[in-house]
C-alpha cells in the first residue's frame, strides 16, 4: 500500500490560467437526471493547464456570471477538461444557462485551475458525497486506486438516478451507493465510528451533510477532515464590523475601510487588482497574504488551522480584527 503523492500547491492560478482563455464545448451529456457533463477542449488542441485531484475551474459566462466547477475527468489528461453540473431552478442563474443555452461549439472562457480542495498524501482516506458533491471527489479516487491506498466511497443523492456517474463507481466492494428514497439519509455516526481515525475525510455536498460530518469529526480531534463547499457555510455570531486601515505592501498605499463596506469595494475602488470570482468566501480566487494585523475570518474556503496561522485572507468577505492589516497587493 502506498500513499497519494503530494499534491502541488493551493491558492490562486497565475498568468494565463488567472487571467482567462477560451475554451470550446466539444462534447455534451446527461450523466444522471439534471445533470449535465461538457467537455471543454482549447481551439486547436493547445494542451490546457495542468490540474490535480480537488481543483475547479471559473466558468465566465458573461461579463457578470463567473460559476465555479469542479474537474471530474482525468487529471493526466492535458487537451480536455470535464465538469458535471447540476441544474438548479432556485439558483442564481448559471446552471440554467448551461443546461439551456450552452451548446456544442459554443466557446466559453475559463480561468483557472485553482485547488482549494487539495488530496494530501495519507495511508488512505475516507470520501463522502452527497449529490453533485461527487464530482470533485472522482479524480480523487482514481488517484488512489493508481497508488494503491485504501479508501471508502460513501455517496448518496436523492434517488438512485439523480447519482452522476453511478454506473462508473458500481461494482467497487469500496465503493456504497446510498440514494435516500431506498437507504435513508447519509449514516454519518457509522461511518466516521467504523472509519481508522487515521485516514482523513473528505467530503463535499450539500451545507446539512457538510455541517453534519463537522460535528462528527470535532469529537475526533485526531481526525482530519477536508471539505469542498458550493455555498458559504452557515456562519456562527461574528463581531460587529468595525472600521480599519488596510495598507498595501507593494505600493505603500493606505486606504480607509470603513464598517458599512467590504474590503473588496474600497481595494477595487482604488484601482488595485484583485482577481475575484464568486464574492462569498467560497472558491479562493482572492485569497491574499497578509504581512501584519490579524485578520477576521469570514470565508469558507481556509481550514480552522489555515485561518488559525492568520498569514492569508479571503478579501471579499474578511475584515480585520486589528485597526491596521497589511496586504501582500
Amino acid at each position: 500500500m502506498s500513499a497519494v503523492g503530494p499534491s502541488p500547491a493551493t491558492g490562486p492560478a497565475r498568468g494565463d490560467a488567472a487571467a482567462g482563455y477560451p475554451t470550446v464545448v466539444t462534447g455534451r451529456r446527461a450523466v444522471a437526471d439534471g445533470v449535465v457533463e461538457l467537455e471543454l477542449k482549447r481551439p486547436g488542441g493547445t494542451p490546457l493547464p495542468p490540474w490535480a485531484p480537488g481543483a475547479h475551474l471559473d466558468l465566465v459566462l458573461d461579463d457578470t456570471l463567473v460559476r465555479q466547477y469542479s474537474l471530474c475527468g482525468p487529471a493526466d489528461d492535458p487537451a480536455c477538461y470535464r465538469i458535471a453540473v447540476r441544474k438548479d431552478e432556485a439558483g442564481r442563474g448559471g446552471s440554467r444557462r448551461i443546461h439551456d443555452t450552452l451548446a456544442l461549439g459554443d466557446v466559453v472562457v475559463v480561468r483557472g485551475p485553482r485547488n482549494t480542495f487539495p488530496l494530501d498524501p495519507a495511508p488512505g482516506y475516507v470520501f463522502i458525497a452527497g449529490g453533485i458533491g461527487i464530482t470533485p471527489l472522482l479524480p480523487m479516487l482514481e488517484a488512489a486506486r493508481r497508488a494503491g491506498t485504501e479508501f471508502r466511497l460513501f455517496y448518496g443523492g436523492r434517488s438512485r438516478e439523480s447519482m452522476a456517474y453511478r454506473e462508473v463507481l458500481a461494482g467497487d466492494h469500496r465503493v456504497r451507493l446510498l440514494p435516500q428514497d431506498e437507504a435513508g439519509p447519509l449514516p454519518v455516526d457509522e461511518i466516521l465510528a467504523t472509519a481508522p481515525h487515521h485516514w482523513p475525510v473528505y467530503c463535499c455536498g450539500p451545507e446539512p451533510l457538510l455541517a453534519a460530518v463537522e460535528h462528527r469529526c470535532a469529537e475526533e480531534p485526531r481526525r482530519v477532515l477536508r471539505v469542498e463547499r458550493f455555498v458559504p457555510r452557515t456562519s456562527a455570531e461574528t463581531d460587529a464590523d468595525r472600521a480599519f486601515t488596510v495598507e498595501l505592501a507593494a505600493s505603500g498605499l493606505e486606504l480607509a475601510v470603513p464598517a458599512d463596506r467590504r474590503l473588496l469595494d474600497v481595494l477595487l475602488e482604488a484601482g488595485v487588482d484583485v482577481m475575484t470570482s464568486c464574492e462569498e468566501g467560497t472558491c479562493g480566487t482572492c485569497e491574499t497574504a497578509v504581512l501584519g494585523g490579524v485578520p477576521e475570518h469570514r470565508d469558507s474556503v481556509l481550514t480552522t488551522d489555515e485561518q488559525d496561522a492568520g498569514d492569508r485572507l479571503i478579501v471579499c468577505v474578511s475584515r480585520s480584527r486589528t485597526p491596521r492589516l497589511v496586504l501582500d497587493l
